[in-house]
C-alpha cells in the first residue's frame, strides 16, 4: 500500500494547539463503508487486497507510518453560552498530505478512543452518530454544498454506554483542515497574542495563500471567512437544511459544513422548524440559522481583535465594518440561489414577495419543500397546477393567484419552458437525506449489513437525476411525523 507523502501542517504547530494522542484499537473491528473514490481524489492508494492494512489504519488499530495522531484544543459559545476549554474529545488527526492537485487533505478518525479534552466521556462514538455524519458528508457534496468527507466507516461489536447500550463505530473524515471559530476563541482566551497571530498566519499560509503578503493580511482572511459562511447558510437555507447545533466549535474557517449532530432537511416546510430534539428554546430554527451564523462571525472577530489593530476602538470599528460584509454578502447569495429554484434568471424588483408568497402557500399547505419546488418545473411544462397536489385548503384561489403572477414574470423573460424546466431541476433536487432514510440504514448498519447504506448513498450521490425504481427515496415520512433527532454520541 503507497500511503502519501506527509506533508504535517496543524500537527506541525505543537503546543498549545495540538497534542499527541495514541488511538485506542477497535476490537474485531470490521470495514462496513469505504470511499474509493474520495481515496484516488485525495491520493491514497488502498488496494482491495490489502484490505486488512487499510482497516487497521482507519479504524485507529495501527498508526500512519511518519505521523502522529493529535488532538487539538479549542473552546466555544454553545447554545449562547461561552464554554471556555472545549477540544477534540473524540477526534484524532491521523496524518496530513498533499493530493494529487496540491491541495492540502487532512485526515481525522472520530470515534478512536479519548483524549485530554474528552472531559470524562469515552472517547467512543456510537454507529447511529457514524451513520448519520457519513451519510450527511456525502449528501451534501453530491449537492454541491461546501463540507467535510467520509472516508471510511469501521464497525465494531464493541458495546458502549449511552443512555442505552450502543454499538461503537469508528469513522475517518476528511478536509483541507479542520480549523474551527472556537480554535480561535480559545487562543484569544486562554493564550497570548503571538500564538493567536501563529494561527491566523499558519491558515492563511496554507489555505488562503493569496493573502500571504496582504498588506493587511488578517482582515483580508477574516473578510474572506465571514464571505463563505454567509454563503455556505444561504445554500443551506434554500435546500431547507438545518444543521442542528450551530455552535462556534462548528463552524469552519473554510465555510465548510461540519460535525454532523442532530441535523435533518426540513420536510414540511415550517419557518419555525427544529431539527434537534435537544434545542428546546428553538435557537436553531431553520429561519434562525442566518442570524445566528451571523452572530458567530461576530464572535470571531471579538476573538481576533488583537490581530486587526493595536487600538481597542480602531479593532472594533475594523470588526463592525467587516460583519457587515456577512449582511450583504447572505442577502446577495440567498436570493440568487432562490430565483434559480423558482427558474427566474434575472433579478427584478417584486422576487422578493414572489418568493414570500410562495413560501407562505407552502406553510399554509404543509406542502413537502423539497417536492414542492421540484414539482415546479412540471408546472412550467404542463401549464397546469396538478404537479401541485397540496392545495392548501381555502387557498385555491391564492394559489391561482401566484401562479399567474410567477408565470407572467418569467414570461417576460424570454426562455423556452423546457430550457428553463431543466435549470430548475439542475437545482431543485429530487432527493435529500431525509430522516427516515437514515434510520433505516442505520438499522441495517445495527444488524451487520451495508446494503440499505449503500443502495441510499448510491441515489443521494445523484440527486438531481429522477432514478428508476427509487420512488421511496423522494417521498416524506409516510406516517407518524416528521423524526426529530437529539444529540447522539
Amino acid at each position: 500500500m503507497n500511503l502519501p507523502f506527509a506533508a504535517e501542517r496543524f500537527a506541525a504547530l505543537g503546543a498549545p494547539y495540538v497534542q499527541p494522542v495514541a488511538a485506542l484499537p477497535l476490537p474485531d473491528a470490521q470495514l462496513l463503508f469505504l470511499n474509493a473514490g474520495l481515496a484516488n481524489e485525495i491520493g491514497l492508494n488502498l488496494p482491495r487486497e490489502e484490505r486488512l492494512a487499510v482497516l487497521h489504519l482507519l479504524s485507529g488499530n495501527a498508526a500512519w507510518p511518519g505521523q502522529s495522531a493529535t488532538a487539538s484544543a479549542y473552546a466555544g459559545h454553545q447554545f449562547g453560552n461561552w464554554v471556555p476549554r472545549l477540544g477534540d474529545g473524540r477526534v484524532l488527526t491521523l496524518a496530513e498530505w498533499l493530493a494529487p492537485d496540491g491541495s492540502p487533505v487532512e485526515l481525522q478518525l472520530k470515534g478512536a478512543g479519548p483524549t485530554p479534552y474528552a472531559r470524562g466521556s469515552d472517547g467512543r462514538a456510537t454507529l447511529a452518530s457514524s451513520v448519520r455524519e457519513l451519510l450527511a458528508c456525502e449528501a451534501l457534496h453530491a449537492l454541491s454544498v461546501p463540507t467535510t468527507r467520509a472516508l471510511s466507516l469501521a464497525v465494531s461489536p464493541l458495546v458502549i454506554q449511552r443512555d442505552d447500550l450502543q454499538t461503537a463505530g469508528v469513522l475517518s473524515r476528511t478536509a483541507p483542515c479542520f480549523v474551527r471559530f472556537g480554535h480561535f476563541e480559545f487562543h484569544a482566551h486562554h493564550g497570548t497574542p503571538q500564538q493567536l497571530a501563529a494561527l491566523a498566519d499558519h491558515v492563511i499560509e496554507h489555505h488562503f495563500p493569496y493573502l500571504k503578503n496582504h498588506p493587511r493580511r488578517h482582515a483580508a482572511w477574516l473578510a474572506e471567512v465571514i464571505d463563505l459562511t454567509a454563503a455556505l447558510l444561504a445554500h443551506w437555507q434554500t435546500l431547507g437544511f438545518c444543521h442542528g447545533v450551530l455552535n462556534t466549535d462548528n463552524l469552519s474557517v473554510l465555510g465548510l459544513t461540519l460535525d454532523y449532530g442532530p441535523y435533518g432537511f426540513m420536510e414540511r416546510f415550517r419557518p419555525h422548524h427544529v431539527c434537534n430534539a435537544s434545542d428546546t428554546e428553538g435557537r436553531y430554527a431553520y429561519t434562525a440559522q442566518p442570524a445566528v451564523g451571523r452572530w458567530n462571525c461576530a464572535r470571531l472577530l471579538d476573538a481576533c481583535l488583537g490581530l486587526l489593530a493595536p487600538q481597542p476602538e480602531a479593532a472594533r470599528e475594523q470588526a463592525q465594518a467587516l460583519l457587515a460584509r456577512y449582511d450583504e454578502v447572505y442577502s446577495q447569495e440567498v436570493m440568487r440561489r432562490w430565483r434559480a429554484k423558482l427558474g427566474l434568471r434575472q433579478a427584478r424588483a417584486g422576487d422578493a414577495d414572489l418568493l414570500n408568497r410562495w413560501l407562505t402557500l407552502l406553510q399554509r399547505g404543509k406542502a413537502d419543500f423539497t417536492l414542492a419546488f421540484r414539482r415546479l418545473a412540471d408546472v412550467i411544462q404542463t401549464d397546469s397546477a396538478e404537479a401541485l397536489p397540496f392545495l392548501p385548503p381555502g387557498q385555491d384561489g391564492a394559489l391561482r393567484d401566484w401562479l399567474h403572477d410567477w408565470r407572467t414574470r418569467l414570461a417576460g423573460e424570454g426562455c423556452q419552458p423546457a430550457e428553463r424546466a431543466a435549470a430548475m431541476r439542475r437545482v431543485n433536487p429530487c432527493y435529500v437525506l431525509r430522516n427516515h432514510l437514515a434510520h433505516v440504514a442505520i438499522e441495517d448498519a445495527q444488524r451487520g449489513s451495508s446494503t440499505e447504506l449503500h443502495s441510499l448513498l448510491t441515489i443521494l450521490a445523484r440527486p438531481f437525476d429522477e432514478q428508476a425504481g427509487a420512488e421511496r427515496y423522494a417521498a416524506p415520512q409516510a406516517e407518524g411525523g416528521e423524526l426529530t433527532i437529539g444529540c447522539m454520541a
